[in-house]
């Protein structure tokens, strides 16, 4: 049986920005501390709601190294190197390793709409060129593909394709990937149905809400694996409006906007993404007061 890269709640971390829309590396490691404090399982840098995709390349693996130096092996750290370019992801999940990524979390390759053959030496190349897990990203919202079950068959054999983070909402397919292809790990990808997935055979989630509730989506997680059922959906409901208003906008505008309002400081979005409109801020503000959640400064 092959390896996961982590079983629980791993943050999918937003990267703050400084007022000069330069990354902040003094949050960053804040942010990092934050979550290894609070039990969170694994870091995932460079990533959607890292905003990879408006970061140059030495930015992208700055972030990578500086994260993996911080974390210095206290919990795996997982670098986000996909790309619709198959030699730039190569050449971003060897840098990953070479810098001592745990782990890269590769997305399908968007715009182009790969077909099934390009698609699967897409992976294969990457697959080749590196030897640390690889958690294939499927989020077909984005992308606009989504991996077929053959294609997935196809790929779980090789070694070092381990898991998949799957976000296209659909909880059957996972259910159909566990049910066909048990040596394929699954990761929520999707907050609002961490435990539907948990409950066909996931292994834990890789979270947007983690940004703000970190101990709560880690200990939703422990309470399923150690059969507390009724536990962890008791604590997922009670986020389930707030998990919902994340998504009221595109990711990460809200969990950046509300991450300010509740004082990480980690600067603005980058463009093409720009401001949260005032209503849904001011409701996702609601929502966060409603259930609690602290300030991180006050």
């Amino acid at each position: 049986m092959k390896k996961a890269p982590f079983t629980g709640s791993g943050v999918a971390l937003v990267t703050p920005f400084d007022k000069n829309n330069k990354i902040n590396y003094c949050v960053l490691e804040e942010l990092i501390e934050m979550h290894i404090s609070n039990k969170t399982d694994a870091i995932i840098v460079c990533g959607t709601t890292g905003e990879a995709s408006v970061m140059d390349d030495d930015e992208h693996m700055s972030v990578v190294e500086f994260a993996v130096k911080k974390v210095n092996g206290r919990v795996p750290v997982i670098a986000g190197c996909g790309s619709n370019d198959t030699n730039h992801a190569v050449r971003f999940s060897k840098m990953s390793e070479e810098l001592g990524a745990d782990a890269l979390l590769s997305v399908t390759p968007y715009y182009n709409k790969a077909n099934k053959s390009g698609l699967s030496e897409h992976y294969r190349c990457i697959a080749k060129s590196v030897n640390i897990p690889i958690i294939l990203y499927n989020v077909p919202s984005r992308t606009g593909v989504n991996i077929s079950i053959e294609i997935l068959k196809n790929l779980s054999e090789l070694e070092n394709i381990v898991a998949i983070k799957e976000a296209s909402g659909n909880v059957g397919y996972a259910a159909q990937i566990a049910s066909e292809i048990p040596d394929l790990y699954i990761y929520s990808g999707n907050d609002d149905i961490t435990i539907p997935i948990l409950s066909v055979g996931g292994i834990g989630v890789i979270s947007v809400a983690a940004n703000i509730i970190p101990k709560e989506m880690h200990y939703i997680c422990e309470q399923y694996r150690l059969g507390n059922v009724g536990e962890a959906k008791d604590i997922l409901l009670k986020y389930m409006k707030v998990i919902n208003n994340l998504f009221c906008e595109v990711n990460p505008v809200p969990i950046k906007e509300i991450m300010n309002y509740l004082g990480y400081d980690v600067g603005k979005v980058r463009l093409p993404l720009g401001k949260m409109e005032k209503k849904n801020l001011e409701k996702l503000i609601r929502e966060v007061n409603n259930v609690g959640i602290k300030k991180y400064r006050s």
